[in-house]
């Protein structure tokens, strides 16, 4: 792996990472790769997680963070991404990028010299997803499970499909009609998913799709760049909504996930988030121990 731009950048060292992962976070692996290397992190969009996480990992890890937005660049005042790229390649070891179009990462990547880390496009989320696999594999031993993704096929959910299907896990997406994972990535899952076993689905009726499930999982009804749509996705997504009585009708040990921010009383309730099943607080500290691994990764083996 030099890059990590889309789960499928990852697929042969998904266990790998996530074990990676497992030992920086018990403190069995100690090394520093990034000792004197400088990270850049430039970021489009806004973040808490990402951010902070990446910038402590980064310096957990021995480096320098440099958070750099859009504002602070020239790319905002239109240079060339490529250019961009081949500058920064001469000031920096590896490039995090929070981006609103997945293109811009694939362009950056296409001209920098160094390593390039997703940290959220429009269309995968790659980093938050080895923290779920990590969430899980604590909380469930293994990836011999169901989990169902409920409402908005977005980011998240089109690298978790991916994930799900390249290591044999189940996965069911709960979503209205319209609202689907990407129609590319969801049929690349169902093809790996005839490799590894993983029954990947997309079902309407959401009491239905958690029957039996191990994990359930949500995100917000409205990403960032679809505020536009608010009032057509509040009143689409209302019966997507995690409560008590839809937790109810999963496994008695279900476990609950949300990559946050939440926005309780939409799509989870607020009694969801702080019950004995929800395991959200465990997997937003996971994104530093997943961050810290995919730049171990890269630092140790290219």
């Amino acid at each position: 792996m030099e890059n990590l731009i889309s789960m499928g950048d990852a697929k042969d060292i998904v266990y790998e990472l996530v074990n990676i992962a497992e030992d920086l976070k018990s403190g069995k692996i100690t090394d520093k790769p990034l000792k004197d290397k400088s990270v850049g992190m430039i970021f489009e969009k806004s973040s808490t997680r990402t951010r902070v996480s990446f910038e402590v990992g980064i310096h957990q890890l021995g480096g320098q963070p440099l958070f750099l937005t859009t504002k602070d660049l020239q790319i905002g005042r239109g240079e060339p991404i490529p250019d961009t790229a081949r500058v920064l390649s001469r000031f920096l070891d590896c490039i995090t990028i929070r981006a609103k179009k997945h293109e811009t990462v694939l362009e950056l990547a296409e001209n920098a010299s160094i390593p390039v880390v997703s940290a959220l496009t429009d269309l995968e989320h790659p980093c938050q997803i080895f923290a779920d696999l990590l969430t899980i594999k604590e909380y469930k031993g293994d990836f011999d499970r169901k989990i169902v993704f409920i409402g908005d096929g977005n980011n998240v959910c089109n690298s978790l499909l991916l994930a799900a299907a390249y290591i044999g896990m189940d996965m069911t997406v709960a979503c209205p009609e319209g609202y689907e994972p990407d129609g590319e990535i969801y049929e690349l899952a169902l093809e790996e998913a005839k490799v590894t076993g993983a029954k990947i689905e997309i079902e309407r009726d959401v009491e239905k799709a958690v029957e039996n499930a191990d994990v359930l999982y949500t995100d917000v009804w409205i990403s960032m760049g679809d505020e536009d749509q608010k009032e057509e996705r509040e009143r689409v997504f209302v019966p997507y909504q995690i409560n008590m009585e839809l937790l109810s009708k999963a496994k008695d040990d279900a476990i609950v996930m949300h990559c946050l921010p939440a926005i309780r009383g939409q799509e989870i309730t607020d009694d969801v988030m702080l019950c004995d099943q929800s395991a959200i607080w465990d997997q937003a500290e996971n994104r530093l121990h997943a961050q810290k691994a995919v730049l171990y990764y890269l630092f140790t083996n290219n």
